[in-house]
């Protein structure tokens, strides 16, 4: 997961300026564990008086997105979230109890990809696959 830093350094990088909401916005996702969304960080702003606006919070996880620094699930009750990660490809199983993510590696798609081309006909240029479970933590507590 990129630190507050990285993703500071990654607007930089980018050519986006250095404000002081967007600093903090990165403070507040490096601080999330699990997914999270655009309301959970503006109602998080709201509740410790941190100043981050709602327009800042949208812009700038399209850019954070964009840059590869988050990447937008879908969540299998239709609504949208949010996980920071690595920019590097990759997937990621989700815990649908406590939101808890975890990036998996290529688990054979690229082999699942070049056949669903072929059969297809399609160029296949790019995917995403999310999964959904109960993490361990999570089970443990369900036979405590």
């Amino acid at each position: 997961m990129p630190t507050s830093r990285a993703i500071v350094e990654a607007f930089d990088d980018a050519g986006y300026r250095l404000t002081e909401p967007r600093r903090t916005l990165a403070d507040l996702i490096e601080a999330c564990e699990g997914h999270f969304t655009a309301e959970n960080l503006i109602d998080e702003s709201k509740r410790r008086h941190l100043g981050v606006g709602r327009a800042t919070v949208f812009r700038s996880l399209d850019i954070l997105a964009e840059l590869g620094l988050v990447e937008r699930l879908d969540l299998p009750s239709g609504g949208h979230a949010f996980v920071a990660c690595e920019p590097a490809h990759h997937h990621h199983v989700v815990c649908s109890r406590c939101g808890r993510a975890t990036d998996v590696g290529d688990s054979g798609m690229a082999g699942v990809l070049e056949e669903v081309a072929r059969k297809s006909g399609y160029r296949i240029e790019a995917h995403r696959l999310e999964l959904f479970g109960v993490c361990a933590a999570c089970r443990a507590v369900e036979s405590s």
